[in-house]
């Protein structure tokens, strides 16, 4: 695994070898249940990445918090909390509850010291369990605080960023406000679905009475690299997704784009960077029936290789100044012109987002789409104009349409001996 700025990644221990009963429940497709979450996930074998990606841990302190410029893992787990304690204490003591479970986990440690046998068998176990034995996956979780935190309840509204604002209403939107919003959240994201699961579960668990689970998604097979060393990955649209994206292995660039400097606002929030989450229904079967010249004009790229129109390679620049007759070889509406950074006057975002299905919508359509999760500097700066520049003349918005929404101020990373929100709450 390469290494991100947030910080290396360190062998653990092996992946298990040989076909255990877990290995054999994967191979069968058997399905794990999220209990508290309402969700469900379905595995792969265990088989489905290298001993690497199932056997590495990913530093869980450092100058920031892992899972954001981290390469991207393959499988995601997000979940809004709303605290429902309305003690400064109370929420204090799980902040700090959760960081330590937090860390113990993505080292593939049980959740808490006492495990899956708790205080015996007349009590519940303090592990749910259902990650005995499973390598760390490069387990990675990072946390958030909603713009609805900062209200009276716990003495915040002094330490609110100026660009930690509700998004505002965009052209389309369609948004269920049972899917957006909240006031904590955590990102899971693994190489195992059932680790990044699993985590979010035993974290739900011990918020009972302080917090409770607002809304989550799962999502699968990223939709774009923040690593040099990775493949660009498909959308459910068939595209590559993300080929310009923000890397790991640009400082300079994420420092510029994505890390919140102590200057610019708030100190507490200085190394972090703000979490913009959107839930995207792709109307899977009206693409579906679009002939290849009109998905690859809305688009702007070549289906196949990922070359922009009018290149020949994945990677070549955009060229938004030719033309055939009088019209750009990269048609003006396509979403390719529209997010690109010569087109925003620079504006670049770290994307980091998963697709997701989840049945039918009951009309005989996949409920399915992208999960999009970015991360920026200022989302009032860097994602309002750029999505407003998308919602106004992107002719994808034929085929897609804005269902979640939230955005959340994630701190920086955790020295020795400080949990998540230290820095906020002192």
């Amino acid at each position: 695994m390469a290494e991100s700025s947030e910080g290396s990644s360190v062998p653990e221990r092996p992946a298990p070898q040989g076909l255990s009963r877990r290995r054999l429940f994967g191979a069968v497709g058997a399905g794990a249940v999220l209990a508290g979450a309402g969700a469900v996930v379905g595995r792969a074998t265990a088989d489905s990445g290298s001993s690497a990606d199932h056997g590495d841990v990913v530093a869980f302190r450092g100058d920031h918090q892992a899972g954001i410029s981290t390469p991207a893992q393959d499988r995601m787990h997000f979940v809004a909390f709303d605290v429902t304690t309305k003690s400064r204490d109370e929420l204090i003591a799980l902040l700090q509850t959760w960081t330590a479970m937090a860390e113990r986990m993505t080292k593939g440690e049980e959740a808490t010291e006492d495990g899956a046998t708790g205080d015996g068998p007349y009590a519940p176990p303090s592990d749910t369990g259902e990650a005995l034995d499973l390598a760390p996956s490069q387990l990675t979780l990072t946390i958030g605080f909603g713009p609805s935190l900062f209200d009276d309840r716990f003495g915040l509204a002094g330490k609110k960023p100026a660009a930690l604002l509700d998004l505002p209403h965009f052209r389309a939107d369609n948004l269920d406000p049972n899917r957006s919003g909240g006031d904590i959240a955590i990102q899971a994201c693994a190489n195992d679905p059932q680790v990044a699961v699993h985590a979010i579960r035993n974290l739900a668990r011990v918020a009972f009475g302080t917090a409770s689970v607002k809304w989550s998604q799962l999502g699968f097979g990223r939709t774009s690299s923040t690593s040099t060393a990775q493949a660009t990955p498909r959308n459910l649209f068939g595209f590559k997704d993300g080929t310009a994206n923000i890397k790991a292995e640009d400082p300079e660039v994420l420092n510029e784009h994505v890390w919140v400097d102590a200057a610019d606002d708030q100190e507490w929030m200085a190394g972090g960077s703000f979490l913009v989450a959107r839930r995207i229904r792709m109307l899977i079967e009206q693409w579906d029936r679009a002939v290849l010249k009109e998905q690859e004009a809305v688009i702007g790229r070549d289906k196949r290789s990922g070359a922009p129109l009018g290149g020949k390679d994945e990677f070549d620049e955009l060229d938004l100044d030719s033309k055939v007759g009088h019209d750009f070889v990269i048609p003006a509406d396509s979403h390719v012109r529209l997010a690109s950074a010569q087109e925003l006057g620079g504006i670049q975002i770290l994307r980091r987002g998963y697709n997701f299905t989840e049945g039918s919508d009951g009309f005989g359509h996949l409920d399915a789409g992208l999960f999009f999760v970015a991360y920026c500097r200022n989302p009032v700066e860097q994602f309002v104009p750029m999505q407003q520049n998308l919602s106004r003349h992107d002719a994808l918005n034929e085929y897609i349409q804005h269902v979640g929404s939230a955005v959340f101020a994630c701190p920086g990373g955790l020295s020795n001996g400080s949990y998540w929100g230290s820095t906020l709450f002192t």
